[in-house]
């Protein structure tokens, strides 16, 4: 279907047409004489807009003057009908249905073997609203939606600059998704765009229905803890990226960009950062930092201690843990890993069912299972505390949640069985995995590995306005400085 033309009289079109689309009920074909012109209008039902194809579309057609020929009657549509600012030529079948399936409208016209499109999609969307993901207190309220073209206007809304380009393409043998780059060509790296266009091109999916189809396209490193690619439902947070030189990918039908390439510390700052004054700002980004240490380690430091290093603890500490213990009739790392389970149980639970229910069945499980469970002596009250606090620890980088999760199970298992030696060993895997991590030649760790020192103003600290707006750092800097 690609490569056939449009070709043959107007009933042959036609009935090439009804046989591809094997008569589906939402394409509607209107036979039409405008001008003196025998003609077909295409549309589809549902994607465009009937108040706007009423007065802006079929009104003028039907008082079209008469026109000598075919020919003449697509000149006269082209250069004196402003029937929409959208009006592709289309040539054959593929882009035909393309476009009639994206709300535009197609004309035919007897004895022309090309069609023209008109861009009047009224379908149904999703509002404007606040992404529920990436709360703030300070900053803008509004979210990328669902549809392409909106999100575009978002973005564009915020940089009123040439710089930024948007590049319209279509991914998906049969889904045909729009998909859009957004980059400011003055930042970007050429050799990252070439990269991420070839990687694209070579998308060989059916359908593309959300950013995760595409994620592992364009994340290089396989078997790594941690994303390479970042999603975002904030404008501003993604104008932020384009400054630094990335490369945003925005999806139709998905409200999550993806940023090209992520870097992990970026994970620890939020916009509010950059709303407080510079010394708080520090501090929390050090409270983040601290978190992260927190949720991954902390119950695994506990059995390995406890299990292993006793010598450790002062004597009061060491009673108090050792009669906890003694009630208990699981081992410490089967004790943990069953109170993590059950917490990863509740926590799907109340995300999958309705609000109304999800909130209830968190109250439940925490204050009747999890008291019943310590009160029963299943569960002693040292561990659970440490898993609850390593748990509530988590949730301050809910980016990192999925490495957090598996890598928390994993060093409670080397603790376990091996005490501090076991947690140092997988310490040196995990980093040595992190910094193995990069896409298109951009590593995760950067720019703390390789160093580059005039990025630590924004990473160990949060310096002033004053200083930042006399250049920012940006990837193509970074990659120039250590290519």
């Amino acid at each position: 279907m690609k490569q056939e033309t449009i070709s043959g009289s107007l009933e042959e079109i036609l009935a090439r047409i009804r046989q591809i689309s094997g008569n589906s009920s939402d394409l509607l074909i209107n036979r039409i004489t405008a001008g003196g012109i025998s003609c077909a209008v295409l549309t589809c039902e549902g994607m465009l807009s009937t108040a706007i194809m009423t007065e802006l579309f079929i009104k003028p057609l039907t008082e079209m003057p008469v026109q000598a020929d075919s020919k003449a009657f697509y000149e006269y549509l082209r250069k004196n009908l402003l029937l929409s600012l959208d009006r592709p030529v289309i040539r054959n079948f593929d882009d035909l249905f393309r476009f009639l399936y994206s709300g535009f409208a197609v004309i035919l016209a007897e004895d022309q073997q090309t069609a023209l499109g008109f861009g009047i999609q009224g379908y149904e969307k999703r509002s404007v609203s606040e992404p529920s993901g990436e709360a703030n207190l300070y900053g803008a309220h509004d979210g990328l939606t669902e549809t392409v073209r909106t999100n575009m206007s978002l973005l564009r809304r915020r940089m009123k600059t040439p710089l930024l380009k948007f590049e319209l393409s279509t991914a998906g043998n049969l889904s045909q998704t729009d998909i859009c780059l957004c980059y400011m060509t003055d930042r970007v790296p050429p050799q990252l765009l070439r990269q991420i266009r070839k990687e694209l091109n070579a998308v060989k999916l059916d359908t593309i229905l959300s950013s995760g189809y595409l994620q592992p396209f364009l994340e290089k490193c396989r078997g790594s803890l941690f994303d390479s690619v970042s999603l975002s439902q904030r404008p501003d947070v993604l104008c932020s990226k384009l400054l630094e030189g990335r490369v945003v990918l925005l999806i139709d039908g998905s409200p999550f960009a993806i940023v090209i390439p992520k870097l992990l510390i970026e994970s620890f700052q939020t916009l509010d950062d950059y709303q407080h004054k510079p010394y708080y700002a520090a501090f929390s980004r050090w409270i983040k930092y601290a978190a992260f240490f927190i949720a991954v380690l902390l119950p695994a430091l506990y059995i390995a201690v406890s299990m292993h290093h006793p010598e450790l603890l002062n004597s009061t500490l060491l009673l108090i843990l050792t009669d906890a213990e003694q009630k208990a009739p699981l081992s410490l790392p089967t004790e943990t890993i069953f109170v993590l389970l059950m917490y990863e149980i509740i926590r799907e639970a109340g995300l999958r069912l309705p609000k109304a229910v999800g909130g209830a069945v968190s109250i439940v499980s925490g204050l009747i299972i999890g008291d019943a469970a310590v009160s029963s002596g299943l569960i002693s009250t040292p561990m659970l505390t440490m898993t609850a606090i390593s748990v509530i620890a988590g949730f301050v980088t809910p980016d990192l949640n999925a490495p957090v999760t598996v890598m928390r199970l994993l060093f409670i298992i080397a603790g376990g069985l091996w005490g501090l030696f076991g947690i140092g060993l997988l310490g040196m895997i995990v980093l040595y995995n992190l910094c193995a991590t990069e896409t298109f030649g951009f590593p995760a760790t950067a720019p703390l590995a390789p160093f580059y020192g005039r990025a630590m103003r924004d990473v160990a600290t949060r310096v002033n306005f004053h200083r930042m707006q006399y250049g920012n750092f940006t990837v193509e800097e970074y990659h120039e400085q250590n290519s």
